[in-house]
């Protein structure tokens, strides 16, 4: 394998780490051009005479006395208390991950076990319903919130998007079952462990990457979602991403954009953190769940 790779042609591995780099380049960019821009002011970052003002700061340094200033963030997160919609984000989304992979983990393994043909039509029932628009599915639910006077709260729309987001959970969850021996789990029995504790002790051990890898897609389906929170939210009790579309409206009127700019780069930051402490757990469970069979 290590001749093959010294004997490649060199403009066939210029070329492919060419690509490579410049892939690299335009998948960042945008991030860290938004998170350079978040630590200047509006008069640079949005500079109409000549862009470059957003990398040398020249009205940054005039107005702060420095080529950078927190004055963004600072602004979102006390002024405008964005905080509120962090602390919001953060409940809904460890409520979703929570009651999906429990439901999930539970359902998938039963499915995966199943001998009975209805597991079958489950399956096809769930797809189904994931594959509905979000927003036709939220319309159903908004007439009798409002008629029980639940609307706007996060309890409420914890429910709509563990809902929407099962179906899911239990295909991916189910897929990385099938790849567990049952084996396993009749030498566990074997031994003495009940059912549960079969599950609990043998199989979760083994697909715990399988378990972080849906874990982590139920996390941004909840953290990145806009059309459900929107809808079932009301304004005080926003989350993260909700909030930053109704905040960037409101603060081009005032000349504050650079508080959208810098909110977006907070909840843009958590999730880069996520990957890159889930990397190992993400790829080896993509990995189990392809090589099925």
């Amino acid at each position: 394998m290590t001749d093959r790779v010294r004997s490649r042609p060199l403009p066939l591995a210029a070329l492919s780490v060419g690509f490579v780099l410049i892939w690299l380049f335009l998948a960042a960019f945008p991030f860290l051009w938004t998170m350079w821009g978040s630590l200047k002011v509006e008069a640079d970052f949005f500079s109409r005479t000549d862009w470059m003002n957003a990398i040398t700061g020249p009205k940054t340094i005039q107005q702060t006395g420095a080529a950078f200033t927190g004055d963004g963030y600072r602004g979102a997160w006390i002024e405008q208390g964005f905080w509120k919609a962090v602390v919001n984000t953060g409940i809904v989304t460890a409520a979703v991950v929570t009651i999906s992979l429990t439901v999930g983990t539970l359902g998938g393994y039963a499915l995966a076990r199943s001998g009975y043909r209805y597991t079958f039509w489950l399956l096809i029932a769930a797809l189904i319903f994931r594959a509905m628009p979000h927003v036709t599915l939220v319309s159903g639910y908004l007439l009798p919130f409002f008629e029980l006077n639940i609307w706007g709260f996060l309890p409420t729309t914890i429910v709509v998007l563990v809902a929407i987001n099962q179906p899911f959970t239990l295909w991916m969850l189910h897929s990385f079952f099938l790849t567990i021996p049952k084996d396993l789990d009749e030498s566990a029995l074997v031994d003495g462990c009940t059912r549960f504790q079969a599950f609990r002790l043998v199989v979760i051990p083994v697909m715990w990457p399988g378990v972080v890898t849906t874990g982590l897609f139920s996390f941004l389906l909840a953290y990145n979602d806009f059309a459900v929170t929107s809808m079932l939210l009301s304004q005080e009790n926003q989350t993260m991403v909700p909030k930053i579309a109704s905040f960037l409206g409101s603060t081009q009127q005032e000349g504050k954009v650079m508080y959208a700019v810098a909110a977006a780069v907070s909840a843009m930051a958590p999730l880069f953190v996520l990957v890159m402490v889930f990397q190992r757990q993400i790829v080896s469970g993509l990995t189990a769940g392809a090589v099925k069979g």
